[in-house]
């Protein structure tokens, strides 16, 4: 195949003008698209099926519990984007432009609950506000109310996943409107307070409008894991597509319909990307046209104002992080013994081997991508590589249904020309593997480690490479002895995101995973369906300390960030 993509590109105007070594350049560049068509296959795969015959299952999906599907998603969508709005949006603005008790530091708190996966939230709340839970419980102590005497919101529902979503989901929003907001220039800010603007007037007319591209790009992150999202929604009793991707494939054992179900979501997922990527080409505009700016201007709250602002960014931390870790914690003390046990160390062995061998594994096929693109910027390979790194956009069950209808495909095709040769069955050789699972894993995480990488590789400036070619290296040696080593703090930063959101990954993982091969996110979907959420604390608690590993990334990364001089107004 990669002889094939070499023969493909020899015309004259594919390659770039590199002399003596442009037979690697080509090279290089055959390896690019090879490696951006491979992690392309479980979406092609999906949307290859939409013209399969399913049968009469996929009628019957159709009129009973496809309309539920749409739905279910279309109101998570809308409830968890205003959810992620509100909270994303106002705090943001606040941090950045006021200045109130706490200010400082909620610049960094308000991106904790990044660290709790939405399904662990889920089961969290779950148990603690449940009828025989801690909080029902006082209540009752307090009134002496029994069964039936008082009103309390069932959280085991739709609105209920909306809610833990939003708390959890709205530092995308939260992160890229803050950033927005600082590259804003001040002096329309203050034109507008010349004109006798209010600050709340300020930021509606000026603001808003101008951060629109920012937080149309960070909501449409959000949906997208909104979307991903199969352990809170399956807990909580939602139908929505993951949940029916699953019972389809495991429930019914109809592939096809599987699959048929994934292309539908992928129509959701194409809406949210595109209007993704209009955001950053408006966001990019905008920043070109607008320059640095002077001094940011910034407003000192008092008395209730000044309090209530810090309440309204205290509440998703407390809600968002606090609350659940505190909660886990608690439980796991309590149960210590059955939650720290043989099997905990068993899954994190396993975990932490897949992620492992995941993070290395996207790093290499990250780096022969972006480094694919600096070599020969042309429009198939920044095609090839879009169209690559897309994964992380795609719900972990869509890819996990497009791995699984290849990889057994092969394994049939093999076992049945080597029984039919040799009287031998091969088995499984790529389906129900530790292969799959990890393939799986790149293909969904492999836009985490291809931006760090593009991001530092950009920074290199080119004339570094025309010297080193100039020295006769050649462009495996530049890329070891002259990149690598510049950007080894990039790297590392990459695999650290790929591990952690390996770890943390549940609708790819029990899809794909092999036979009695746990790991912890499993363990705790497993335990917690089962009402055993003592059990699970200990793993899911180990999932959230994991997590706090890129909270800490980006809290450097806002820390290293434009200090703009205050004004105070």
């Amino acid at each position: 195949m990669i002889r094939n993509i070499v023969e493909m590109t020899k015309n004259s105007d594919f390659w770039p003008k590199t002399g003596s070594i442009k037979s690697e350049s080509g090279w290089w560049n055959a390896l690019t698209i090879f490696a951006a068509l491979m992690v392309s296959i479980p979406v092609l795969t999906v949307a290859a099926n939409i013209f399969i015959p399913s049968g009469d299952i996929w009628q019957h999906l159709a009129s009973t519990v496809l309309p539920d599907y749409i739905k279910n998603s279309l109101i998570l969508m809308i409830g968890v984007g205003t959810g992620v709005f509100i909270l994303g949006v106002g705090n943001a603005w606040l941090v950045t432009m006021c200045r109130f008790p706490g200010s400082k530091y909620f610049n960094w708190l308000l991106i904790l609950p990044m660290a709790v996966p939405a399904y662990l939230m889920a089961y969290t709340y779950t148990d603690f506000l449940a009828y025989t839970g801690p909080l029902q419980n006082m209540i009752r102590d307090i009134t002496g109310w029994g069964l039936g005497d008082y009103y309390f919101p069932d959280v085991r529902s739709i609105g209920g996943a909306i809610i833990m979503m939003s708390f959890v989901f709205f530092p995308y929003v939260y992160l890229i409107t803050r950033a927005a907001f600082l590259e804003q220039s001040t002096s329309l800010l203050e034109a507008s307070r010349s004109l006798g603007a209010t600050p709340f007037q300020s930021f509606y007319k000026i603001a808003l409008p101008l951060a629109r591209p920012s937080i149309a790009a960070g909501m449409a992150l959000a949906l997208m894991e909104t979307l991903n999202d199969f352990g809170t929604v399956d807990y909580f009793g939602v139908q929505t597509f993951t949940t029916g991707i699953y019972r389809t494939w495991f429930g019914l054992g109809e592939r096809a319909a599987a699959a048929q179900l994934a292309a539908f979501l992928l129509i959701f997922i194409l809406f949210l990307i595109l209007l993704e990527r209009r955001s950053r080409n408006k966001m990019k505009m905008k920043h070109e046209t607008t320059g640095r700016f002077k001094r940011l201007s910034v407003y000192r709250l008092n008395g209730w104002k000044a309090w209530g602002s810090t309440i309204f960014c205290t509440i998703p931390v407390l809600i968002g992080f606090v609350f659940p870790t505190m909660i886990l914690t608690d439980m796991m003390i309590a149960n210590f013994d059955i939650a720290v046990d043989s099997r905990f160390f068993e899954f994190s062995f396993n975990t932490i081997l897949v992620a492992l061998i995941a993070g290395f594994v996207a790093l290499a096929v990250a780096l022969i991508m972006a480094y694919g693109v600096r070599l020969n910027p042309n429009l198939i390979t920044r095609t090839a590589t879009r169209i690559g790194s897309m994964g992380y956009a795609i719900p972990g069950s869509v890819i996990a249904v497009g791995i699984l209808i290849p990889f057994g495909w092969t394994d049939n095709t093999i076992d049945s020309w080597m029984r039919d040769s040799f009287g031998v069955s091969t088995g499984l050789i790529l389906s129900g593997t530790i292969f799959a699972l990890i393939f799986a894993y790149v293909v969904r995480f492999l836009a985490v480690a291809y931006n760090t990488v593009e991001a530092s590789l950009g920074k290199i400036t080119p004339s570094m490479d025309e010297a080193a070619e100039g020295m006769g290296y050649s462009f495996r040696k530049i890329l070891g002895k002259v990149h690598v080593p510049m950007m080894s703090g990039s790297l590392f930063t990459a695999i650290m995101l790929v591990i952690v959101d390996v770890i943390k990954e549940l609708p790819a993982t029990i899809i794909v995973r092999p036979f009695n091969f746990d790991t912890l996110a499993v363990q705790v979907y497993r335990l917690a369906s089962d009402e055993r959420l003592g059990e699970s604390s200990g793993a899911a608690l180990a999932i959230i300390l994991v997590g706090l590993v890129p909270v800490y990334i980006l809290s450097r990364s806002i820390a290293k960030t434009r200090k703009a001089e205050e004004k105070e107004t």
